[in-house]
């Protein structure tokens, strides 16, 4: 398995009231898993990216990134994973507006000091989400679509075994945003990758090969 999430429970508490953001979830994910989870706003579904992702640490429970235990993890051993092993698309892109389109991508490999040869995988990579010839744009000069392309090569640049998708679609129009779900779904076989998405757009959700709800952070399969 790549993710297991063995009874993990996160509470908030907002002022004398205890929230229950995830309450009592089991999951399993294998390699190439294209995962949908869909839900209400409110309903868990970010608070469950970000616990995945080592973002942030569940109250009880445990959370497994490929057999290794997240919860034993110094802040900057967290770090140091999820540079190596995790992909983040956000739904506002996340752009760094000063830097291009090739170098928002390289930036990862920068921060992890990756060897010079790792970034040869650029100029496939924009290749690979049609945007070879936009690499020295800067992200104003794009389209929302565009951005989202951009933010899945920079996602994807360092091969990671997991890649979390929070809204990919909810800040973009339904011939964009079905573009990019396909783009996410063909990015999980050609990359080996694990591909979660969270959504509240049932369309969104069909595109996975496994589908879950979360309501008050219960997380029920659908299939």
């Amino acid at each position: 398995m790549i993710v297991r999430l063995d009874k993990v429970f996160k509470y908030f508490q907002a002022g004398e009231t205890k929230i229950t953001a995830l309450a009592d979830v089991s999951l399993s994910l294998a390699k190439k898993d294209f995962v949908t989870v869909m839900g209400p706003s409110g309903g868990g579904k970010t608070t469950l990216l970000n616990c995945m992702g080592g973002l942030d640490t569940p109250d009880q429970g445990e959370i497994y990134l490929n057999g290794q235990p997240l919860s034993g993890m110094k802040d900057r051993e967290l770090t140091q994973l999820r540079r190596r092993e995790i992909g983040f698309v956000f739904q506002f892109f996340n752009l760094m507006p000063t830097l291009s389109v090739l170098e928002n991508i390289e930036l990862p490999l920068l921060l992890s000091h990756a060897a010079k040869e790792d970034r040869n995988r650029i100029d496939p990579l924009l290749e690979y989400v049609g945007l070879k010839d936009r690499a020295r744009s800067f992200p104003a000069e794009l389209s929302g679509g565009q951005m989202q392309r951009v933010a899945i090569a920079r996602a994807l640049v360092h091969r990671p075994s997991l890649l979390l998708a929070d809204e990919p679609t909810g800040n973009l129009d339904s011939e964009s945003g079905i573009r990019i779900l396909d783009l996410l779904k063909r990015a999980s076989e050609d990359f080996d990758t694990t591909v979660v998405v969270v959504t509240h757009n049932p369309q969104a959700a069909g595109y996975g090969n496994r589908h879950f709800e979360i309501r008050d952070g219960v997380l029920q399969t659908l299939q």
